[in-house]
């Protein structure tokens, strides 16, 4: 339900995390596979589902609140992340292109809310 191109790239970016997550989760050592992996995999569809939701709300406060949330969640991803790489659940480059995504993500779910704030206040 997106109307505007630049809505998209938060999908995008969001779903190019979240399908790089699983992909190299999907090998990650047997003891974390319930733990950080799981973690990891959740907190990337709850980040799609926060701006998916958020996106089919007209400009309010609800929707304001999931995007900062969006937000949270994904920079728990980065943290996670970090943790992942330290215990040897995913390798360093594995770590840097999850943190490219996450920031590419966060980059554009800011200005979709400064976007929104706009069109809310306009001057």
């Amino acid at each position: 339900m997106a109307t505007k191109k630049s809505d998209l790239y938060v999908f995008t970016k969001a779903k190019e995390l979240a399908i790089y997550v699983f992909k190299i989760t999907e090998k990650s050592p047997k003891k974390y596979r319930f733990t950080l992996t799981t973690r990891l995999q959740n907190y990337c569809l709850d980040a799609i589902e926060y701006i998916y939701t958020a996106n089919s709300l007209p400009l309010n406060d609800e929707r304001l609140a999931l995007q900062k949330r969006a937000g949270v969640t994904l920079e728990k991803i980065g943290y996670f992340s970090m943790l992942a790489m330290e215990v040897q659940c995913i390798l360093p480059n594995q770590h840097q292109q999850i943190s490219k995504l996450q920031a590419e993500s966060l980059l554009f779910l800011g200005k979709w809310i400064s976007s929104d704030k706009k069109r809310r206040n306009p001057e």
